[in-house]
């Protein structure tokens, strides 16, 4: 007898679980929003802002041109059409919230804390990642194994570059 209740029991609320969202739904909280600014449930296709056309529009770009629907001389034209069209709706947007603020402030970009390659001939080269000075040939000075000032090669467990005399980084 205690098991035929028991079941009863457990199938009720078994029942009872299922039927909860379709006897009692939930009303949508107007201050919900899911991300993006779109309610759950929305589709993001939908919004036809020309911030979301210009960003679906570098998504869509993108993915062609890594399928190889499209050539890079288009793809830069795209590229250079979409970046501008979104830039110029995401300045419209900022200054609609908002004239005085300005969250998306034009900020120098970063230097980087690792000094540039330099020749000892030329000065800083250009390029980031050279080892070779691109006008004389002659190793740079950060290449690894070769002294920082003159650019000598050294002995593997030189403490002083025997050239110079500076002294090498551990």
């Amino acid at each position: 007898m205690l098991e035929l209740i028991t079941g009863i029991l457990l199938a009720a609320g078994a029942v009872y679980f299922v039927l909860r969202p379709i006897l009692h739904p939930e009303l949508p909280e107007s201050g919900k929003e899911g991300e993006g600014g779109l309610e759950e449930g929305e589709d993001p296709e939908d919004d036809l802002s020309p911030r979301a056309v210009a960003l679906r529009a570098l998504k869509e770009i993108e993915f062609d041109r890594a399928t190889g629907k499209l050539s890079d001389a288009d793809y830069d034209n795209l590229k250079t059409k979409y970046t501008t069209e979104a830039l110029a709706a995401l300045r419209a947007e900022t200054g609609e919230r908002g004239a005085g603020s300005s969250s998306l402030r034009e900020r120098p970009a970063p230097r980087s804390p690792l000094p540039a390659p330099s020749c000892p001939t030329h000065g800083p080269r250009p390029e980031s990642d050279a080892q070779f000075c691109s006008e004389c040939g002659r190793r740079l000075a950060t290449a690894p194994g070769y002294c920082a000032r003159c650019g000598t090669a050294l002995e593997s467990d030189a403490h002083y570059c025997h050239s110079c005399g500076a002294r090498v980084a551990a």
